[in-house]
């Protein structure tokens, strides 16, 4: 089973980031955490790795209905959206698939919950990968 929904662009890591946070604002989506990897593991472990933010991404609503659904979803809350260079000029775009929260918790009841979230997060990177072409 895939658990990621992703897109390569031609495009620096910056400008992808800006990007992605325009594009999950358009469906919906706040961001209520972000964690800069590469600034972590640099002053934690004193190693150097291409630039990484992981975006914690939520839809209030649907935050809701699945909270409805699962009691205990939070543990698998928010929607995780990785930005990481992948070399001079790209960048990729990982959303984790909210399918994920169905196979974890076996609650059918999180299907619908899952399949709009998942319709919205493709959306998204489905804009960014039309802007990066124009």
């Amino acid at each position: 089973m895939s658990y990621g929904i992703t897109t390569t662009l031609d495009q620096p890591f910056d400008q992808t980031l800006a990007a992605v946070r325009e594009a999950l604002a358009g469906q919906g989506f706040g961001i209520l955490t972000e964690i800069d990897m590469a600034a972590t593991l640099k002053k934690k472990l004193d190693v150097d790795v291409a630039p990484q933010v992981i975006l914690g991404a939520c839809n209030p609503p649907l935050a809701h209905r699945a909270l409805q659904a699962e009691e205990s979803i939070g543990l698998l809350l928010p929607c995780n959206v990785v930005v990481r260079a992948a070399g001079e000029n790209r960048t990729t775009v990982e959303a984790l698939d909210p399918q994920v929260m169905v196979g974890v918790t076996h609650n059918d009841a999180l299907t619908p919950v899952a399949d709009d979230a998942a319709q919205r997060l493709r959306a998204a990177l489905a804009a960014l990968a039309a802007l990066a072409a124009s």
